[in-house]
């Protein structure tokens, strides 16, 4: 699975480790089976104008993004068992509980993303990772 860097337009980090969800099965999966996420790690799904905690172990922030990288809306510490959606949303980034006030996510900033190839295999195993 592919993985980006979430920064903001100020250059500054929000999500070092943002594993990148873009087709039907890993948008499905989500974030089931895992038992919790690290600070600077979280889950990129799109498109998806809403998300679900049904059978998760334990709370997230999730943060809805426009096309253009803009925060439409934030929802800190969403539980297990819930739903939660944004009108005009085409991405979402699912992060610890807490994390998004912890590195000042708020609504109207924008993030922005760069790639990372994975440096564990392809022709680019062992090189550096290229932004895109």
């Amino acid at each position: 699975m592919k993985t980006v860097s979430l920064r903001t337009a100020d250059g500054r980090v929000v999500c070092e480790q943002c594993r990148l969800a873009e087709n039907p099965l890993a948008r499905m999966r989500g974030l089931l089976g895992r038992r919790g996420l690290e600070s600077g790690e979280g889950l990129l799904l799109r498109p998806a104008p809403s998300v679900h905690t049904f059978f998760m172990r334990f709370a997230i922030d999730v943060v809805f993004l426009a096309r253009d990288g803009e925060v439409l809306k934030v929802v800190p510490r969403l539980r297990p068992w819930r739903t939660t959606g944004a009108r005009g949303a085409k991405a979402v980034v699912e992060l610890a509980s807490g994390e998004a006030d912890r590195r000042g996510i708020h609504t109207g900033m924008r993030l922005d993303m760069t790639f990372s190839a994975d440096p564990t295999s392809g022709p680019a195993a062992g090189h550096p990772p290229i932004s895109a």
